[in-house]
C-alpha cells in the first residue's frame, strides 16, 4: 500500500522515518520532525487506516511493516526509522524481518509483548458522537466532551475529525480498528529475536507503565543490544508531554546520517 507521507529538510544524509501511532496521523510528530530536519531529510507517514492513508481490511503488524518498507524502498532503500506505540510495534515487526532497511531504530513507550488493555472505549466514543451539522472544532469538542472526559485526548482524537467533508468524517477506519484491536494491542508470534543487530534506543515516558519489567525483559530478548531510556516527566503520550526532550534524544543517537 502507498502511504500517505509529507517530506521535510535536508535532502543530504540517510532519511529518518517517523512512525505514529494508534489514531493518529503523521502531523501528530511534526514539532519531532522540524528538530531533527535542521540536519536531516525526515519522513512523515499516515499508517494504514488512519489520517490520509488508504484504508484496508488488513491492519496487521505484517501489513504496516510491508507499507514501511514500501516507503523506505522509495527514499533510498534504507533509513533510521523511529515509531511510537502501535508504529513502535510496526517499526520492529520491520526491523526483525527486513533488518536491512533500516541503520537505527528508535521505539518510543511500547515493548514487543501483548498488552491487556483495549482503545476500544475510544471507538465506540467517536462511533457514538453525532457528526451531523458540525462545522466548527469547539462544537465537536463539546459532543465528544459527552463521551471522552479528558481534554487532552479530545484535541487528540479530534485531529482526525475531517469537517471539511460533507458530512463531517473520521479520517479513521474505525469498524477495522476495532475488529483488529485485540491484535493491534498483542504481539506477532514466530518473529525472529535478536535478528536486527543495528544501534537500537528504547525511550519510555517514566510515568507511563507501557515498559514494566516483563516489557524490559522482552525488550532485551529480542534486542539485546537495546539501550532503554526513560524521559522525565512524560506520559505514554511523550512526543507531547516532553517534546524538546524527546526531539534532543532522537538527534543525539541519530547524528548527521
Amino acid at each position: 500500500m502507498k502511504l500517505n507521507h509529507s517530506v521535510v529538510g535536508q535532502d543530504e544524509g540517510l532519511p529518518i522515518l517517523l512512525v505514529h501511532g494508534l489514531f493518529g496521523q503523521g502531523r501528530n510528530l511534526g514539532a519531532i520532525a522540524r528538530r531533527l530536519s535542521e540536519k536531516r531529510r525526515v519522513i512523515l507517514v499516515d499508517q494504514r487506516n488512519h489520517g490520509d492513508s488508504p484504508h484496508d481490511p488488513d491492519h496487521s503488524y505484517a501489513a504496516m511493516a510491508a507499507d514501511l518498507a514500501g516507503v523506505i524502498e522509495a527514499y533510498g532503500g534504507r533509513v533510521d526509522l523511529a515509531g511510537h506505540s502501535m508504529g513502535g510495534k510496526a517499526a520492529m515487526q520491520l526491523a526483525l524481518t527486513r533488518p536491512e532497511l533500516i541503520r537505527k531504530l528508535v521505539v518510543m513507550d511500547i515493548a514487543p509483548v501483548t498488552y491487556a488493555h483495549s482503545q476500544s472505549h475510544l471507538i465506540d466514543a467517536m462511533e457514538a458522537m453525532d457528526l451531523h451539522g458540525l462545522s466548527r472544532r469547539s462544537e465537536a469538542d463539546q459532543r465528544l466532551s459527552e463521551h471522552v472526559h479528558s481534554t487532552g485526548l479530545r484535541a487528540f482524537l479530534l485531529q482526525s475529525l475531517d469537517l471539511k467533508s460533507d458530512p463531517p468524517r473520521w479520517r479513521l477506519n474505525l469498524p477495522v480498528l476495532r475488529d483488529w484491536m485485540d491484535r493491534t494491542t498483542g504481539w506477532p508470534e514466530g518473529l525472529p529475536k535478536a535478528a536486527f543487530d543495528g544501534p537500537a534506543l528504547f525511550m519510555a515516558g517514566a510515568e507511563s507503565d507501557y515498559v514494566d519489567d516483563a516489557g524490559e525483559a522482552a525488550i532485551r530478548d529480542y534486542f539485546p543490544q537495546a539501550r532503554l531510556l526513560r524521559i522525565k516527566h512524560a506520559g505514554h503520550w511523550m512526543h507531547a508531554d516532553a517534546p524538546e526532550a524527546v526531539a534532543e534524544t532522537l538527534a543525539a543517537f541519530m547524528g548527521d546520517g
